[in-house]
């Protein structure tokens, strides 16, 4: 396995939708391990297929810190089944080097996927952990979205991309969010 590309923002590709995985194959257990390689030497918490130019509905996540064994969780087909609440994260992606801006996510996902083995799982993040987020993230990638469709200040992620030589915030693929943001004002 290796350590592939990264897709940088601005490329077509990072807006395509996916495909679902139909058999967790030989091929489909190889880009697991590409993605995991990748990550790790990108020092990524995930990474979506989509961002190594491979379209299918696959990502990696690893949330454990520095002095913790890594623990990777493998995504395939994955389905957000339950979403409650609202948080402000400043998040960054591998395909915006460098560039964090504050996103609207929720709190609290219920997430049902096949792990590499094509057994079915649930995991169930809670309270705007890292993990939460970072499954919104990562899910947000297998269907064309990007961390900056849900910026909480379009001029103030312009100003950062701009920083960092990206393409401005696609104003037509900002994403209205007003259950977020009812529960925002209410907190």
């Amino acid at each position: 396995m290796a350590v592939k590309n990264v897709l940088t923002y601005g490329t077509p590709a990072l807006r395509e939708p996916s495909k679902e995985v139909h058999k967790v194959s030989r091929k489909i257990t190889d880009l697991v391990q590409d993605l995991l390689e990748t990550m790790y030497a990108k020092n990524g918490v995930g990474l979506a297929a989509p961002q190594i130019g491979v379209n299918y509905r696959v990502f990696v996540i690893d949330v454990s810190s520095n002095d913790e064994p890594l623990k990777p969780i493998v995504f395939i087909n994955p389905k957000i089944i339950k979403k409650s609440g609202a948080c402000i994260s400043n998040e960054g992606c591998l395909s915006f080097p460098e560039a964090y801006t504050d996103v609207r996510r929720y709190k609290n996902v219920m997430v049902k996927a096949l792990d590499i083995n094509g057994r079915s799982f649930t995991i169930d993040a809670k309270d705007g952990s890292l993990l939460a987020r970072a499954i919104q993230h990562e899910f947000d990638h297998l269907n064309g979205i990007l961390f900056i469709d849900h910026c909480v200040n379009r001029f103030e992620a312009d100003t950062v991309l701009q920083k960092y030589n990206l393409p401005p915030v696609d104003a037509d693929r900002l994403i209205d969010e007003p259950e977020l943001e009812a529960e925002l004002k209410n907190d």
